[in-house]
């Protein structure tokens, strides 16, 4: 840790020290979450900075039968014809560059490393991936959209707005994990949800109480420095 960081900890808000301890969770207790609990934390995420005002978020959330039956959706296309389904956008380019490359291989071997699971064993790699289908067995799925008319600048908008949700969670006790994966089902999505034509399937999300004893063997994801990321001028 250099010292600029280790200062930088000394000094951490409660804000900071909640956005420091979340991480994408993928094992959840069969616990449910109360809907005060959910409307709390869209009250506070709606506060997200947004250009103009525009607000171009919009969020299902889904629990009990309604998320039974959009996971049932998605897991039976996933298991029959999942190469008829793909997202409508691009979340990462291919070839992905360097560091970019290196760091999406460092997160596999620590992720799947700390499941027991080998570089080469495929099948189970496949299972692992097919949870997102199940929102990783989190009690409560939100997906995710956009009006396809809008341009970048709002997804940036909606970034923030799902980032205030991660938090807002985290700091009432609860875990969270986005899901890119589950945007290639946005046909499926729309026929189970009253999705407009006009909005996009962005991403999805898992929320509930995470399993402590995962939490206890779960790999820290490494961070780059301030130092690799940060040009400061003028101090």
């Amino acid at each position: 840790m250099s010292d600029v960081q280790e200062k930088t900890l000394q000094v951490s808000t409660e804000v900071e020290k909640v956005m420091m301890s979340r991480f994408a969770n993928r094992f959840y207790l069969n616990r449910a979450v109360d809907l005060e609990i959910v409307t709390g934390i869209l009250n506070s995420a709606r506060y997200a900075g947004t250009g103009a005002n525009v607000q171009p978020w919009r969020v299902y959330v889904t629990t009990g039968a309604a998320k039974a039956t959009l996971t049932k959706a998605i897991g039976n296309a996933h298991e029959t014809a999942p190469g008829e389904h793909a997202s409508e956008y691009r979340y990462l380019p291919d070839p992905l560059p360097e560091p970019f490359a290196s760091r999406r291989r460092e997160f596999g071997s620590a992720f799947y490393g700390s499941l027991g699971i080998a570089h080469d064993d495929l099948a189970a790699r496949a299972a692992q991936s097919a949870r997102n289908c199940r929102f990783f067995d989190a009690p409560v799925g939100l997906i995710f959209t956009i009006d396809r008319r809008l341009e970048k600048g709002s997804w940036l908008d909606l970034g923030m707005f799902i980032q205030n949700i991660m938090l807002a969670a985290k700091a009432r006790g609860l875990d969270t994990c986005t899901q890119e994966f589950l945007s290639r089902y946005h046909a499926v999505i729309r026929a189970n949800l009253p999705l407009a034509p006009e909005e996009l399937v962005v991403c999805s999300m898992a929320m509930g109480f995470g399993d402590p004893e995962w939490a206890k063997q779960r790999p820290q994801m490494p961070k780059a420095s301030i130092e690799e990321f940060a040009s400061l001028h003028g101090f």
